[in-house]
């Protein structure tokens, strides 16, 4: 079964299984999930991920961070450019999320980075998600 749109699979399956309250999930795996996946370690969203090969296309095992009253990590998260429409900004007009509280996970030349990143390295791009 072919998919439109696997980010925004892989977004559903981490905020699901964050509400389940699960330790981890498990996605198919792609180079562009792992890019994000390890954007969002970088960040301390997620405790650790795994890539794990199998004979199709992988699997993409992230386990998730859970704080000491066991609430999830990530509170939000939603994805922005979507297949339908694209949204693509420069480096000067990337918008905090929620005041500085949350990244936004760009599409760059230089690679998957968050929006941070970008500005410092006064790039932009394709908005993939934001996540706070």
């Amino acid at each position: 079964m072919s998919m439109s749109d696997p980010i925004a699979d892989m977004l559903t399956r981490i905020r699901n299984a964050g509400r389940a309250k699960l330790k981890s999930v498990d996605i198919p795996g792609s180079k562009i999930k792992n890019s994000i996946a390890i954007v969002l370690k970088d960040q301390g969203y997620i405790k650790n991920f795994k890539f794990i090969t199998d004979e199709k296309q992988g699997i993409l095992r992230i386990y998730l961070k859970y704080n000491e009253k066991n609430i999830h990590a990530i509170y939000g998260i939603e994805r922005v450019s979507k297949p339908s429409l694209r949204n693509y900004v420069s480096s000067k007009d990337i918008k905090p999320v929620l005041n500085g509280m949350g990244i936004s996970v760009l599409s760059t030349s230089k690679g998957i980075m968050t929006d941070k990143q970008a500005k410092a390295v006064n790039i932009g791009g394709e908005i993939l998600c934001n996540i706070w």
